[in-house]
C-alpha cells in the first residue's frame, strides 16, 4: 500500500462506517481523523473546538449559495456565517494532511476536499435498513420507530451538508472509488475488503 494514501470514509448513519474507519486505521497503524480532525481544525484556525462539535455536519439551510466562490476556499473570514467558517477551517485542516503519510478521515466532505490529490481512496459505507435500525437501537437504547426516525434525520442532514459544500452527490456511487454494504461482510469483513482494494492502487 502507498505510504501517503489517504482513505476517506463517507457513511450512512447506522452503517458502522465510523467503527469501520477506526478499525481500518488501527489495522494500518495510522491516525483516524474523526473528532481528531475537529481538534486539528480548531488548533489551526483558532476557533473554539466546542463550536466545531456543536455544529458538526449540521444542516446548511441558512447559508447563501452565493458564498461558494473560488476565493471562498482560501481563508476564514469573520464576515462569513459560522458554519462556513467551520467548514473552511476543516477544509484547510484536511488539505494540511496531504503528503503527510497514510491516514483515515471520516466524513466532513474529505473525499471532495481531496478530489485533486492523487493518493486517495474514497469509500462510502452503506447498510441494509434493518441492520442500521438494529445498530442504532443498540447504541442509542431507543425503539425501532425512534431509530428509523433518527436515521432519516441524520442522513438528510449529512446529505444537505455534503451536497452544499462539495461538487458531488452524497451516497452517489459516481462520487466515490469504492462503495460497500457493511451488512454483507460485517465490520471486520468490510475492513478487509477496503484494505484489499487499497493494496491494488498503483
Amino acid at each position: 500500500m502507498k505510504d501517503n494514501l489517504i482513505i476517506t470514509i463517507g457513511r450512512e448513519f447506522g452503517s458502522g462506517g465510523r467503527e469501520i474507519g477506526e478499525l481500518l486505521a488501527q489495522r494500518l497503524g495510522v491516525k483516524c481523523y474523526d473528532k481528531l480532525l475537529l481538534k486539528l481544525a480548531a488548533e489551526q484556525s483558532g476557533i473554539s473546538e466546542k463550536l466545531f462539535e456543536m455544529n458538526d455536519e449540521r444542516n446548511v439551510r441558512s447559508i447563501s449559495a452565493s458564498l461558494l466562490t473560488n476565493s471562498y476556499f482560501s481563508t476564514v473570514s469573520t464576515r462569513q456565517p459560522m458554519l462556513v467558517q467551520l467548514f473552511l477551517a476543516q477544509f484547510n485542516a484536511i488539505r494540511s494532511l496531504e503528503d503527510k503519510g497514510t491516514c483515515v478521515i471520516i466524513g466532513r466532505c474529505a473525499d471532495d476536499v481531496l478530489k485533486n490529490y492523487p493518493h486517495k481512496l474514497r469509500v462510502f459505507v452503506c447498510a441494509d435498513k434493518y441492520k442500521k435500525i438494529e445498530r442504532v437501537m443498540a447504541r442509542h437504547e431507543c425503539s425501532e420507530k425512534e431509530a428509523e426516525k433518527l436515521i432519516r434525520k441524520t442522513d438528510k442532514a449529512r446529505a444537505k451538508y455534503y451536497n452544499y459544500f462539495s461538487s458531488g452527490i452524497w451516497g452517489d456511487a459516481r462520487t466515490y472509488d469504492l462503495c460497500v454494504n457493511s451488512s454483507v461482510l460485517g465490520i471486520e469483513g468490510t475492513v478487509n475488503a477496503i484494505i484489499a482494494f487499497a493494496e491494488q492502487i498503483e
